[in-house]
Order: structure tokens, then sequence, then C-alpha cells
């Protein structure tokens, strides 16, 4: 992705990365490339069991596939440069990587923010119209909302990117952070940058709240709903909504501390950053599959189905070698 921008000094940054510590980056190195490893695997395990799983057809987990292939997305814009940079005295980056690193940072970003907007509106039509679920929540009116989840992630990664892009950096080239991010940019920026700061509070600030404002109203109208169900259904509809309420608050909550702020930066910062992007996206497995029974079940048949495929295969072997 080439990007022209403004006539400035600048080709490339350098991040200052997490610590200058030589021990605490190896550390580092380490258990980050343990969790991202998680990641992958852990969501890629999740997308390939409700693919294979008939049980698990319903538009829930058809939104919770899509979810995990962009938490393995998101994470990998920036944990694998982390990790890199983690290993290497120079943490540099050119002016074009930085620029697409911000684009796909957004674009994924804002992905999860319609997805999970998306499945808490699965859940309430669930609750609280299940005689019209069916009819609401179709297969080509999920295909639909996801396919809107993707323009409304890229729609809102553009207008940030285009916030940045044409900015003139003729001054220092240093970023005091891990990945290239639209705040610690504007510090670096040879113009005041008050203006855009506000704008992409409205973008992506707003963006965070109000879609974690819709989402809290929307569970609130469910719990007042469940008080008329039995206990059995209740404790059933409040274990679903219960993982999807723990995604939300993990991701929502960093995102709004970091971009509800127009253009101040705290140390805090790559802490709070480290948290949506590297912890988040491998708590996101752990969670839909500790939390619930059918995809509980739906991992162990795929691990029996495994099992038995490798036993047959070793039975066959046996055979051709008696042969």
């Amino acid at each position: 992705m080439e990007f022209m921008a403004a006539t400035n000094n600048v080709t490339e940054f350098v991040f200052l990365g997490l610590s200058q510590n030589k021990e605490v980056q190896k550390v580092c190195f380490l258990v980050f490339l343990l969790l991202y490893t998680a990641t992958v695997l852990g969501n890629l395990l999740i997308v390939v069991t409700v693919n294979v799983s008939k049980n698990l057809g319903s538009p829930m987990y058809y939104f919770l596939s899509y979810l995990s292939f962009v938490e393995i997305c998101y994470s990998s814009t920036t944990a694998p440069k982390l990790i890199l940079d983690l290993g290497v005295e120079k943490k540099g980056i050119s002016l074009n990587d930085c620029m697409t690193q911000l684009f796909f940072i957004h674009f994924f970003g804002g992905t999860e923010i319609f997805l999970l907007t998306m499945m808490a509106y699965d859940r309430y039509v669930a609750i609280c119209k299940p005689l019209h679920y069916t009819s609401f929540m179709s297969r080509r009116v999920c295909g639909l909302l996801v396919g809107m989840a993707w323009m409304g992630g890229f729609l809102h990664s553009m207008a940030q990117v285009i916030l940045v892009f044409r900015l003139p950096f003729c001054g220092s080239n240093v970023i005091d952070h891990y990945f290239c991010d639209l705040l610690p940019l504007l510090k670096l920026a040879c113009k005041d940058t008050f203006v855009i700061g506000l704008l992409i509070v409205a973008n992506g600030g707003v963006l965070s709240a109000v879609s974690f404002l819709v989402l809290v109203v929307s569970y609130v109208i469910i719990l007042l709903h469940l008080k008329t169900r039995g206990s059995r259904g209740r404790r059933r509809a409040l274990s679903t909504c219960g993982s999807h309420i723990m995604v939300v608050i993990l991701f929502f909550g960093p995102c709004i501390f970091i971009y509800m702020r127009p253009s101040a930066t705290f140390s805090i910062d790559k802490m709070v950053a480290v948290f949506y992007t590297v912890i988040t996206p491998v708590l996101n497995p752990i969670i839909y599959s500790l939390r619930n029974t059918e995809m509980k079940n739906a991992l162990k048949r795929l691990w029996v189905i495994k099992m038995k495929g490798g036993e047959n295969e070793r039975q066959n072997g046996k055979r051709i070698g008696d042969l």
C-alpha cells in the first residue's frame, strides 16, 4: 500500500518500544511470542470448529467464527513486529509501512467493534424476539451484517489514515510506542494538530464509546427480559451473554481510554495498548470455549474425531506393513 505523505524530511520512524532494558526485552520476547502463538492457534481452532461442527450452525457461532478470524488478523498487525523488534537493536519502520500498519490496525479494530455490536443484536433477537429469530437472523441477513462490518471497518480506517498521512513530519522521527498509532504520530507532526485530534476522537473515540453504550443498553434490556424466564433458561442465556459481555469490556475499555483523548498521551498508554492488541485477542478463545457448553462439546467431538483418524491411519499403516 503506497501513501503520498506531505512534503517532509522523514522517510523512516524509530520505535522506542516497551523497554530499553535488555533483560526485560528478552522476557517480553518469550512472553509475547507465546501469547501470539496462542492467539493464532486458539482463534484458528474456533474458526475450524465452527465450520466443521453441524451443531454450531446458529448465527451466534457464525459471527464468532468471523470474530476469531478478525482477532488473528488484528493481532498480526502489531505482534510480529513487536516480537521482532524485541530481538534487534534498531526498531525502525518506513513511512509507507507505518501508514500501512496504521490502516490495518484500525481496519480490523473497527471491524471487530461492528462484529461485537452485531453479536449483541443477535443475542437481543434470540432472547427478546424468539418467534422472529429465524426471519430476523437468516443466513442472508447474517451475511449482509458481516459485509457491513467489513465495510464499516474499512471506512473507519480510511478516515483515520486520511487525517494523518498528509501531515508534515520534519523533526524527530522517534515514536514513543511499539507500533504506529494516531496519537504518537500527531506528536511528531510539524504543525498544529488540535483540530485533527478532535476529528480522530470523533471518528475513533466516539465510535468506540457509542458502540459500547449501545451494547450496554442492549444487555440491560436483555437482563430485564430474562426476569420473565425460568431459572434454567435464564442460566443458559446468562452464560451465553456473559462470554460476550466479558469480551466487550476487555476490548472497549482500553480503546475508549486511548481514543477519547484529542491529543494527550500518557506513559501508561503503551501498557494499555498491549492489553487490547496482544492480550485481549488471546482471551477470546479462552472465554468462549470455557464458558460455552456447546463450544466445549464441539471441541471434544473434534478432538475425538482427530484421535480416531490418527488411530485408523496407524492401523492402515500396520496392515500395509504386514502385507
